[in-house]
């Protein structure tokens, strides 16, 4: 049933009435009609929140693919400018009408989350579209032109014919989506607003790479195409269709890769290519390269950290992280009896064979089969520190050829909320060179469990709180669990037994102090991106080529790698806070269940979920 603002207004005229008269009513009635009215307007929201979920849902079939739904199976979305206006005037309106139809003092406290939240969410949004052109939407970190492809080869699911027809016909969507895009790049560039030209060459070599082979031109199948006709050959050998259909669909489907894949990505190529002498060769942050650069980088850093805090507290914060982190590892390093300082010893780290697996097939099977032994060995600690569990399992992969870069920082995928897809680790692993053995661990434990998976599947498989929370994406709570979770890990029984693996938990750890200081540098300090290559290399002993990488990560999404510092500084407070207001009646599980059980909320809100807590664990006086 459709709840409009009419009705939503009749009843909570009803729902608040009129002030018994009744003067017998004992201080326990009032309390029970209390609660009831609570309750009620608590009910009435929640309703609300479930019907608009499913109608901003409406706005994207891709998050409808994500979360296993296969409505608008067919379609990519609108990505044009209209398209992103049409959504934000909703969102406001429909705020607007929760504002006006809920007596916000008559919710619960979890209630009253939701709506701060919502409205929260709202805000970020509303304060986010004077910046539309600042973005990239080519880049080599979270380009469209190769996520779009992952998205369709690892989340469209073909279960039947009808399945494969909205795969090709999403695939027959690409030049409209890509065109849209590039107008927005376009538009940007007009305004002397474009990526770095490492950026623009990522795209261009990525999105040759994407339309080389069959069935474009002659050599072995583009990755696309490999698992169109997997997709269809699994139809027919599992008996869904026959080969008469079979033959139907791989004509249509390669017809569509050649008459609407290829020309799209040619003109991303084009336009790139027609753009890239623009391009800066050493940049500096968006500070100093866009117009309105100091007033994006300042939202970017109040929508990364969720707080208010300035470019110069950040870096402060990041420089005093990085100090007291080198004093920690020259420790280790003297544990160990190195003979030499600590730049010595990050260069034994970086240049000793033992730290690294072959740079062969063999050497990737066996990265992946350690990361997955060491997520198998925490998983029988975690009923020791959390009483909430995730249904859904993890697998660890290689990236796939078309968007694998040497060096780049490994990252989550998530699964299903009914746990039917699991979630993905994903490793970068064509330069084995880059991914030093003492680090596995610590990022095995960041991207999987107890960190993105475990913190993302809780969420997304939470039943008391509404829908649109279960989807909330607040980076610095986000990263800052995954990097609280690596730290977390030091506590449970079979990490980090090897001291290098040790040490590679506070090399991860400087590495996001680190990206305090040269995130700011590069954004706010002017920067350029070799002087932050520089500061970087000092400091720690992660590779050159993972160095450079991140640097221009960095450069392309400003402010985003400085909320897994702040995020994880905040829980470790909180904790803190909750360990020494509790005493011995501090409970460690309760503790990661409050921290988990809300979804991803901005870190003020998380600090009052805390507090709300560590309340209700406190002896009754």
């Amino acid at each position: 049933m459709r709840i409009t603002i009419v009705s939503l207004l009749a009843a909570l005229l009803a729902a608040c009435g009129a002030p018994s008269t009744d003067s017998s009513s004992s201080t326990e009635d009032k309390r029970e009609a209390t609660t009831e009215t609570a309750m009620s307007e608590t009910d009435r929201l929640n309703a609300w929140f479930e019907e608009k979920f499913e109608e901003e849902l409406q706005f994207s079939p891709i998050q409808m693919t994500f979360l296993g739904r296969k409505d608008r199976y067919g379609e990519l979305g609108d990505f044009s400018e209209a398209g992103a206006k049409a959504q934000l005037e909703w969102r406001k309106t429909v705020t607007e009408e929760m504002k006006s139809a809920f007596d916000y003092e008559a919710l619960s406290d979890e209630a009253k989350m939701s709506y701060d939240i919502w409205v929260y969410e709202t805000q970020q949004a509303e304060a986010g579209w004077p910046y539309r052109f600042n973005q990239y939407p080519f880049n080599q970190m979270q380009g469209m032109h190769t996520f779009l492809p992952t998205f369709l080869i690892s989340f469209h699911k073909v279960e039947s014919a009808e399945d494969m027809q909205a795969y090709i016909s999403r695939v027959r969507e690409l030049p409209a989506a890509f065109g849209e895009l590039i107008k927005l790049a376009k538009a940007s560039a007009d305004k002397g607003i474009r990526p770095p030209k490492f950026a623009h060459e990522a795209v261009i070599k990525e999105s040759k790479k994407l339309i080389a082979g069959a069935p474009f031109a002659d050599g072995e199948d583009a990755s696309i195409w490999t698992d169109m006709q997997t997709e269809i050959s699994n139809l027919l050998d599992s008996e869904v269709i026959d080969a008469e259909q079979a033959d139907t669909l791989k004509a249509e489907a390669k017809a569509a890769l050649i008459d609407s894949f290829k020309p799209a990505y040619e003109s991303v190529i084009a336009w790139v290519e027609s753009d890239l002498p623009n391009a800066a060769v050493n940049p500096t942050g968006v500070g100093g390269t866009q117009p309105n650069g100091e007033a994006y980088y300042k939202h970017r850093l109040w929508t990364q950290t969720t707080t208010d805090m300035t470019a110069d507290q950040i870096h402060q914060i990041g420089l005093d992280e990085v100090e007291r982190l080198l004093g920690e590892m020259t420790a280790l390093k003297n544990r160990v009896e190195f003979d030499g300082d600590l730049n010595a010893f990050f260069e034994f780290l970086n240049t000793d064979s033992q730290f690294r697996f072959p740079n062969t097939d063999e050497g990737r099977e066996m990265y992946i089969a350690e990361a997955t032994a060491a997520i198998d060995t925490i998983k029988q600690s975690l009923p020791d520190y959390f009483g909430r569990l995730p249904k859904a399992d993890l697998v660890v992969k290689r990236v796939e050829p078309f968007r694998e870069q040497d060096g780049a920082a490994q990252h989550y995928f998530p699964g299903t909320p009914d746990g039917s897809r699991p979630g993905t680790y994903y490793a970068h692993l064509s330069d084995m060179e880059a991914m030093p053995i003492p680090e596995l661990e610590v990022i095995a434990y960041h991207e999987g469990v107890p960190g993105h998976h475990m913190q993302i599947s809780i969420a997304q498989e939470l039943e008391d709180v509404p829908t649109f929370r279960t989807q909330a994406r607040f980076t610095a709570y986000i990263e800052g669990w995954a990097l609280y979770s690596e730290w977390l890990a030091k506590e449970m029984p079979g990490t980090y037994e090897d001291p290098y693996s040790e040490f590679g938990q506070l090399s991860s750890e400087i590495w996001r102090a680190i990206r305090l200081v040269v995130d700011t540098g590069l954004h706010a300090k002017g920067w350029t991106e070799q002087e932050a290559v520089d500061y970087f290399d000092k400091n720690s002993p992660v590779p050159l080529t993972s160095i450079k990488s991140e640097i221009q990560r960095y450069l392309v999404i400003p402010g985003q790698a400085t909320s897994y510092k702040i995020g994880m500084l905040k829980i470790q407070e909180l904790r803190r806070e909750a360990e020494a207001e509790l005493g011995d009646a501090f409970d460690i599980k309760g503790f990661h269940d409050t921290v988990l059980g809300g979804g991803a909320l901005p870190l003020e809100l998380l600090e009052r979920r805390v507090q709300r807590w560590v309340d209700s664990q406190k002896p009754a006086a």
